[in-house]
């Protein structure tokens, strides 16, 4: 499996620094990940639905610690390029890409 397109908008905010969608294999798109600032540094919080007891459930995420550290390093790098890019200021002007909208609807990808 290889991530074949990785895009990025960058948010204003303290933790949630930016959002993330990934295609694999140029065959499927992920979107909806979160790019969050934590204690610990920075890391992926995959696409995620709430549940009606309010705890939330992962609608996509890797099935073992390898992938997860693979897709995480991925995924940070292009952050880290697109901070780049940008001048190392967040952008707020991009709409989020965190919706759920049918992507064929939209004509995206």
């Amino acid at each position: 499996m290889e991530i074949t397109e990785i895009r990025i908008t960058l948010r204003d905010d303290e933790k949630l620094r930016a959002f993330a969608s990934i295609t694999l294999d140029n065959m499927v798109v992920i979107r909806g990940l979160k790019i969050i600032g934590g204690a610990n540094g920075t890391f992926i919080a995959m696409p995620s639905r709430q549940r009606k007891d309010g705890s939330y459930q992962d609608i996509a995420h890797p099935i073992n610690r390898e992938t997860r550290e693979w897709l995480e390093s991925q995924v940070i790098a292009a952050y880290k390029e697109e901070r780049r890019l940008a001048g190392d200021r967040p952008r707020t002007d991009a709409p989020a890409d965190d919706d759920d909208g049918d992507l064929a609807a939209e004509g995206a990808y």
